[in-house]
């Protein structure tokens, strides 16, 4: 079964730009921009495709460790230290996928300038020629908010000024040979999508393969990271999901898809707002009906992927429950599946466990009773209950591993 990796990693671009919305005011489809403009600079200076799809993929995700570095350094953001941490730890997390050529630099200098400007004090010759790309691309999205400009003429004014100071004699060229008043409409927000889909590759992976498991690895960290309080939550649904795969005897795929699901079900959480998430004491009403629309948050942002259909449909199912009196499609037993059933006995299993702003961390032994009772309720299925009080046994008051540390 084949995915297409680009339209995922697109996916996770809108998501990261939701979040970078929320904490610095940034614009929406911020990622794709930058993408789109890489591979069109990428094409005017005759590169190799495969090394467009790297490039175009790491300036999807140029962006991925916003959540992660703003955690520890939310009051210093502007500064240079704080840049030093964003692009480290995004080098650091792209360097895990296998991508078809070579990732060096390319996320760790992004923010560098021709002239030395940069927090890392790189010149334009020290600098690869992917990252330059991204950096020429990012500043002036972020200076010109492109998705809104009419006018190609200072833009292209401002690229000759700062050619050899700003950005790289290289990079300033080739934004000056595609950027025109075509690409400037191209760029907008009601056309980015289309304008994506015709300009990056494709790029297609088979479920179980590698690239596609560490970068659903990759997400569960950026989602996790979103709160001080779920810093395990979806790797731990993700490594439990995978345990239980096993548990079943599920295929190699079977037990890839149900991976990436769990990796992926809390996605949309990235477009709450923390000041809910992190909340001490009850939420109110209206806070909980904006914690419940992540979930259709992640059907919206896994939903047009191909490939993907069965993953999106588990990945936004884990709060129905066997009586219908889930969310936020309602569905009943007859309309959850096995793989559904699990991956909301997961969610639950450690939402219960750890340690959240309303209560205490839990052992196996704490935890159970209450898995039990939803179960007895018929919320949630008896018999995969019965197989989780088994295996997790084995791990009570413990992590399960991640499988890709044994790759």
């Amino acid at each position: 079964m084949k995915i297409r990796m680009d339209e995922l990693i697109q996916s996770i671009a809108a998501a990261l730009d939701i979040v970078e919305g929320e904490l610095l005011g940034a614009s929406t489809n911020h990622g794709k921009r930058i993408a789109v403009l890489c591979a069109l600079m990428g094409r005017a200076l005759a590169m190799d495709e495969e090394e467009i799809e790297t490039i175009t993929a790491c300036a999807l995700l140029h962006d991925n460790a916003l959540t992660e570095y703003i955690r520890y350094s939310y009051e210093n953001v502007a500064n240079e230290v704080d840049l030093k941490l964003h692009c480290g730890y995004g080098q650091r997390n792209v360097e895990m996928i296998p991508f078809k050529s070579d990732v060096s630099g390319l996320v760790l200098y992004h923010h560098e300038q021709a002239d030395g400007g940069g927090p890392y004090g790189k010149k334009a010759d020290e600098i690869p020629l992917g990252a330059q790309l991204i950096a020429i691309a990012d500043m002036i999205d972020v200076d010109y908010h492109l998705q809104r400009v009419d006018s190609v003429q200072p833009l292209q004014k401002e690229i000759v000024e700062q050619s050899g100071k700003r950005y790289t004699k290289t990079a300033a060229d080739a934004m000056l040979a595609v950027l025109d008043s075509d690409t400037l409409r191209s760029l907008r927000d009601e056309n980015i999508a289309q304008t994506a889909a015709r300009i990056l590759p494709a790029w297609q992976v088979d479920v179980e393969d590698e690239a596609i498991m560490r970068l659903a690895g990759l997400v569960s960290r950026i989602i996790d990271n979103k709160s001080d309080f779920t810093k395990k939550h979806t790797v731990q649904i993700a490594n439990r999901a995978w345990l239980m795969g096993g548990y079943y005897g599920f295929d190699q795929a079977k037990r890839a898809k149900v991976y990436l699901a769990a990796s992926l079900h809390d996605i949309g959480k990235l477009a709450t707002p923390n000041a809910i998430l992190d909340k001490h004491g009850k939420l109110t009403d209206s806070e909980f009906d904006i914690i419940k629309d992540h979930i259709r948050g992640t059907y919206d942002l896994l939903s047009g992927i191909t490939g993907f259909e069965e993953i999106c449909r588990w990945a936004s199912s884990h709060h129905e429950k066997l009586d219908g009196t889930g969310y936020p499609f309602g569905k009943n037993a007859e309309e959850l599946d096995f793989v559904d059933r699990l991956i909301a006995c997961t969610d639950i299993y450690q939402a219960v466990s750890e340690a959240r702003p309303y209560h205490p961390g839990r052992s196996h032994e704490d935890t159970m009773p209450i898995l039990w009772q939803m179960a007895k309720k018929g919320y949630i299925d008896i018999e995969i209950v019965k197989d989780f009080d088994t295996v997790m046994a084995g791990y009570s008051n413990r992590d399960v591993p991640d499988p890709m540390d044994a790759v």
